[in-house]
């Protein structure tokens, strides 16, 4: 499977008796119904650590990218009409800011491995705590409750599997608990965040911006207010989308296949 296609449904199953496996790309599987698959026989696997670094590098470029404006910088520099620059054209620091991260899992201790060298103060929340030398490697707090999390970070980044716990994560009550000079980035799923809420946490001024990877739909309707929005930065769903990782997804796929053809064992099996 490649960008969610093709569709694993009941109809796809009767018509493949003798399919062993599913080799999904990417880390999440909540396009795929595990009880069906199941039900079927049909083994799965993905490739959850081979897209944690470049997912990491996007989580970065994101919060810097947003807090410093880049995206709006960039319009202006190249922009026919621009005669001068602002002198009080003025983003947010990045350094010694209090990075808040929300799963941290492979790609969310990458991400404070890189937080790290920014000399940020980094807190996190996570179903399981992480060991004590972990957090000591890169000066990592750990958060029991969210809430605590997103009252005293700058910057929140979410990388969460998508799943009934995690689906609307982040609310509008969790919204109201940010700062207002507080920037929400999401690289795991767009399901994750309440978009509806986080619209009008921008238009309020609830929070101050967002930087996303991931929205729902994808594409979002070319009306969709949040393109709107000059406090938004949004990438298309391109977290693993580098030449080596893709092609190392592939490879892995591939692994898992010929694994779950022959008996042996399956890397990354689900």
């Amino acid at each position: 499977m490649w960008y969610h296609k093709p569709v694993i449904n009941e109809e796809l199953l009767q018509s493949l008796p003798n399919l062993k496996i599913v080799a999904s790309s990417g880390v999440g599987i909540d396009h795929l119904d595990l009880n069906l698959l199941s039900c079927y026989g049909v083994k799965l696997s993905n490739t959850p650590f081979v897209v944690s670094t470049d997912t990491a590098d996007l989580g970065m470029a994101l919060m810097l990218a947003s807090s410093r404006r880049l995206v709006e910088g960039h319009q202006i520099a190249v922009s026919p009409d621009t005669e001068y620059f602002p002198a009080d054209w003025l983003g947010t620091e990045v350094s010694g800011a209090t990075l808040g991260i929300v799963g941290m899992g492979t790609i969310g201790y990458k991400v404070a491995e890189r937080a790290k060298a920014f000399e940020m103060k980094i807190l996190y929340h996570n179903r399981n705590r992480r060991k004590e030398e972990e957090e000591s490697a890169v000066g990592a707090t750990y958060c029991k409750r969210i809430d605590d999390l997103l009252q005293q970070s700058d910057f929140v980044l979410l990388s969460v599997t998508l799943t009934p716990q995690t689906h609307k994560l982040i609310g509008k009550r969790e919204l109201k608990l940010m700062k207002p000079t507080a920037t929400l980035i999401n690289v795991s799923r767009g399901l994750v965040v309440d978009q509806d809420a986080l619209v009008e946490a921008l238009q309020t001024n609830v929070i101050k911006a967002a930087a996303l990877d991931v929205t729902y739909p994808e594409p979002l309707p070319r009306d969709h207010p949040l393109l709107k929005l000059k406090n938004v930065i949004i990438t298309p769903h391109i977290g693993s989308a580098t030449k080596k990782t893709r092609r190392l997804m592939m490879e892995n796929m591939m692994e898992s296949i010929q694994a779950g053809l022959t008996g042996l064992p399956i890397p990354n099996e689900v």
